[in-house]
């Protein structure tokens, strides 16, 4: 297993996020599902003088993309992006798509049960065979009950992975596992070494592993008896507090002018919680993170 990382968590340049996560020892980036931002050459060129690799990329399903909506139009760009982000995943030779497959935060369905998880089967298996195609393992990832309604459980993503095809894996993350599952450890064992295609870590209040009360050898040495040995993907995305019990008060960022902030991927994180953090203090959260990780994997990808 190694450390890699998403990029979403806060705004700021590619090259600064490659710069930080190699200094503390990661070894890939799962990119932000942002097709249209980013030049894979110019990333691919980051990363190699990093020594760093793309392990994949996640979808980030803001208010127009839903693939189980009951507007056609929607489910069929939603279905494009997918399939835009899997070439993103390609041209930068990395390896998996972890795919959320509703509109993030969205908890009231568009129609019957029976209707959204044929739309979802239908969209799934499109994106599906194109990644067949470019070589790139789909991962689906259960969210939570408040961020999500379909699939908020492993044995729902193993569900679809039955109707989809052989290939269609699960990615677990360890914040909403916390919340959904009976046994999180028995989630990681049902989904176990075939299907297991990605991991994503917070401690279970979604700040930086060490920082909550996971048992993080424990963990990772369940992950290591199914067998897995893909990336433990940090994606903690930590709270603003704004009253005087407030323990960190360098963490919110006051000085804008600099930020070319996107309003719609601010809004996706203050949505999670979240708000713009300073370069001091999110850089700290990665060492702490780091920390808390790299003495109980092997780190090598």
């Amino acid at each position: 297993m190694h450390l890699s990382s998403h990029n979403w968590m806060r705004q700021e340049p590619i090259e600064v996020t490659i710069a930080r996560l190699a200094k503390l020892g990661f070894k890939s980036i799962e990119i932000s599902g942002e097709p249209e931002k980013y030049d894979p050459k110019h990333v691919k060129g980051l990363l190699d003088d990093a020594g760093m690799k793309c392990w994949g990329s996640v979808t980030l399903m803001v208010d127009k993309r839903n693939m189980q909506s009951a507007d056609e139009a929607k489910r069929a760009s939603s279905v494009q992006y997918v399939k835009d982000c899997i070439q993103l995943v390609s041209d930068l030779d990395g390896q998996i798509l972890t795919l959320v497959p509703g509109t993030v935060g969205k908890v009231v369905p568009d129609s019957t049960p029976e209707n959204e998880w044929q739309w979802l089967v239908e969209g799934t298996k499109e994106v599906y065979e194109f990644a067949e195609q470019k070589g790139v393992r789909v991962g689906i990832e259960p969210l939570n009950r408040f961020e999500s309604y379909l699939i908020t459980r492993a044995e729902q993503a193993l569900a679809l992975c039955a109707e989809v095809g052989p290939n269609l894996g699960v990615v677990l993350d360890a914040f909403h596992i916390n919340i959904e599952e009976s046994n999180l450890y028995d989630a990681i064992r049902l989904v176990g070494k075939d299907k297991l295609v990605d991991v994503h870590v917070a401690d279970n209040n979604r700040m930086p592993a060490g920082y909550g009360d996971y048992d993080w050898a424990e963990f990772v040495g369940v992950l290591e008896e199914v067998g897995y040995t893909g990336a433990l993907t940090a994606e903690f995305v930590a709270p603003v507090d704004r009253t005087p019990a407030n323990k960190y008060p360098n963490a919110l960022e006051t000085n804008l002018e600099n930020l070319d902030i996107d309003e719609e991927q601010l809004k996706f994180i203050v949505d999670h919680g979240s708000s713009i953090l300073t370069e001091e203090y999110y850089t700290w959260l990665y060492e702490q993170h780091a920390k808390t990780l790299l003495p109980l994997v092997d780190n090598v990808f």
